[in-house]
């Protein structure tokens, strides 16, 4: 749960890598692409770097499922892309997400997408040293009530969890989630993605990882400045 300097620096090392690996996959992004080409892309940018690793992508209204989708979509203009993935460098993980837009972005995209920002905004400033866990899945919630949407595990909404550990697993306790009242603590290290889905339409899944310092959160990675601009 509590990860030292050196597996923080490993941890630094993986997210480093699969954003190199996003700008590679996302620049080859092309018509026609199904989940699987990008998968094999993806995989195929994670070993030019030296480690094992992967971007699955989600095309269109299959986004809008948080699990992925085993439906055969291509890609085709103005489809939203729903990114995750990562890799491990000494068994320490990262885990990041992107949404982008093939094309030119709808104003219901860049809504969407934007308020997703908020939210994984929201997350990052309440994260700090003794702050309950479920305080910090709330602060996502609140900017979703704010905006008109149900703010619980509703649709449309977020349906899970704002986040989760990370480490040497890509999954580990402790959750980012409502009844958790554990404090956080230095070193903890979490996902902040608090997903929007609107069903039937799409999802926007903005994924960073970040960690408990006595000073406050700090991220591993630079977050998506805008729809347009996946990796900073």
């Amino acid at each position: 749960m509590i990860k030292s300097p050196a597996e923080i620096a490993l941890m630094q090392k993986a997210n480093d890598i699969t954003i190199k690996a996003y700008k590679a996959s996302i620049a080859r992004l092309e018509k026609g692409m199904t989940k699987n080409d990008f998968r094999a892309i993806s995989s195929a940018a994670h070993r030019a770097l030296g480690v094992d690793g992967g971007i699955g992508a989600q095309i269109a209204e299959a986004s809008a499922n948080p699990h992925g989708s085993i439906k055969h979509i291509e890609l085709k203009e103005g489809d939203i892309v729903l990114m995750d993935g990562g890799c491990g460098v000494d068994g320490y993980r990262s885990d990041i997400s992107r949404t982008i837009v093939f094309g030119e972005p709808s104003k219901r995209q860049k809504e969407m997408w934007a308020l997703a920002k908020k939210a994984q905004t929201a997350v990052f400033a309440k994260a700090g040293v003794g702050v309950p866990c479920e305080d910090v899945d709330a602060a996502a919630r609140q900017v979703y009530i704010d905006h008109g949407l149900p703010g619980g595990y509703e649709l449309p909404g977020c349906p899970h969890r704002v986040g989760h550990g990370i480490g040497l697993d890509g999954h580990e306790w402790i959750y980012l989630v409502k009844g958790n009242k554990q404090p956080m603590k230095p070193g903890m290290c979490f996902t902040n993605e608090p997903m929007l889905v609107i069903p039937g339409e799409f999802g926007v899944r903005l994924e960073d990882d970040f960690y408990i310092t006595e000073e406050g959160s700090r991220y591993f990675t630079t977050p998506s400045p805008s729809i347009d601009q996946p990796i900073a």
